[in-house]
């Protein structure tokens, strides 16, 4: 019995130390190796400063203010396994409440001046903004017409300040995903 025990207690360390290696930084993996390896811890009692300060996921909400959907299709393409952009904790999220990041599609168009208003409002603080695409920078190909509006003061201010404007008619999904993180690295 006692042997069985102890199989069970390696098995369960070895994986343990392999988990340690894959979501750990190098220096502080070597840390909790060696400390698992001398008995000394187990890996569920570990308490290291550098584990509580991990950085959380990353929410994006996405917003289509009048677009032709090609932004969408590339803005899309960051979940497929190519990208496959979750592997690096950023996750798109339904609600703005929850958002780190408001994406902007499309020119700004009348019929949803009020859902965008009301979305950047609704999310904390910092918020950040990207312009994703032609047309939500300038209006692109629609800036004429008579549904486009001019983006609210505090939308443009964000999108200067704590976000980027991403160009391209559609951008692709490796310029997308450096315009994300250009936006957490100005934060």
């Amino acid at each position: 019995m006692k042997n069985s025990r102890n199989a069970n207690v390696t098995v369960l360390r070895l994986f343990a130390e392999q988990l340690a290696k894959l979501i750990l930084p190098e220096s502080l993996y070597k840390r909790v190796s060696e400390a698992m390896m001398s008995n000394a811890i187990t890996f569920e009692r570990l308490r290291l400063p550098e584990l509580s300060a991990k950085k959380r996921s990353v929410f994006i909400r996405h917003l289509d203010c009048g677009s032709c959907n090609g932004c969408e299709i590339e803005l899309n393409a960051l979940s497929n396994p190519v990208y496959d952009i979750e592997r690096f904790g950023i996750k798109f999220e339904s609600s703005p409440r929850h958002a780190d990041i408001l994406v902007m599609t499309g020119p700004f168009t009348r019929n949803l001046e009020e859902a965008a208003r009301l979305t950047f409002e609704a999310m904390p603080e910092p918020r950040r903004v990207i312009a994703l695409g032609d047309c939500a920078a300038d209006g692109g190909v629609f800036k004429d017409s008579y549904a486009i509006r001019a983006r609210p003061g505090e939308i443009d201010e964000a999108i200067r300040e704590k976000g980027v404007y991403i160009p391209g008619c559609p951008p692709t999904p490796e310029e997308i995903l450096k315009g994300i993180l250009d936006v957490l690295a100005k934060n």
